[in-house]
């Protein structure tokens, strides 16, 4: 097992602070930011099964709430927040730039890992930081959100859709079609939506951390 180092930290955005957590082992040169789906947090047990997965594979992580616990609030009453996705990317791109500028993860090439929603951040995100973010990863995501910044993304997408979730395979195919950059799409067989079938999120986390490992070479 490797020697992983966490750190609770406050990532300004705009007039907000977004809460997360910061895991670095010790060996690592790389780093993965999560965008979460619609309703969840940087606690998501889905995400940090995956993110420790990526830690064991030499990567650190970085989970955070996209939303501040006043919004998620809101959110869960109205679904204010939730499908607005330019919003959702300028704070992952705030946070690919905090991570820049944080002198333990200044050098480290960025990987950005989005879910249902947080996937079309992700996309939007890469778009608008073609130079820092090297590689995408998505889970049961919604890459179609991501709109007209789909063919400017330049990082290698990879996008993993449950074999069973015939709805999101659509759009994943719909979204692929406009990616003019090096791309896959995956079906986990027998999976829906959440992967909460044995040995499907595992798949996922293999397939990630395999993903990164290719294309960020120097993690």
């Amino acid at each position: 097992m490797r020697d992983v180092q966490f750190k609770e930290v406050s990532i300004p955005s705009g007039d907000v602070l977004l809460e997360g957590t910061l895991a670095i082992p010790a060996t690592s040169r790389g780093v993965i930011a999560f965008a979460h789906g619609s309703g969840s947090s940087r606690f998501s047990r889905r995400n940090r099964e995956v993110a420790a997965v990526l830690q064991q594979a030499g990567l650190a992580t970085l989970l955070f709430d996209l939303l501040t616990a006043e919004e998620s609030g809101r959110d869960a009453e109205t679904g204010r927040y939730r499908f607005n996705i330019p919003l959702l990317a300028r704070r992952l791109t705030d946070a690919i730039d905090w991570l820049a500028a944080l002198p333990a993860t200044a050098s480290f090439d960025v990987g950005l890992f989005g879910a249902s929603t947080g996937a079309g951040a992700a996309l939007m995100a890469a778009a608008a930081r073609p130079a820092r973010v090297r590689a995408i990863v998505s889970r049961g995501g919604r890459p179609d959100l991501a709109d007209a910044a789909l063919p400017r993304v330049e990082a290698p997408t990879l996008l993993i859709v449950g074999a069973l979730d015939t709805q999101v395979i659509g759009l994943n195919e719909m979204a692929a079609r406009q990616l003019s950059c090096e791309h896959r799409t995956i079906l986990v067989p027998g999976a829906t939506h959440l992967f909460e079938e044995p040995g499907t999120l595992e798949a996922v986390a293999r397939l990630a951390a395999d993903w990164f490992s290719i294309h960020m070479p120097r993690a």
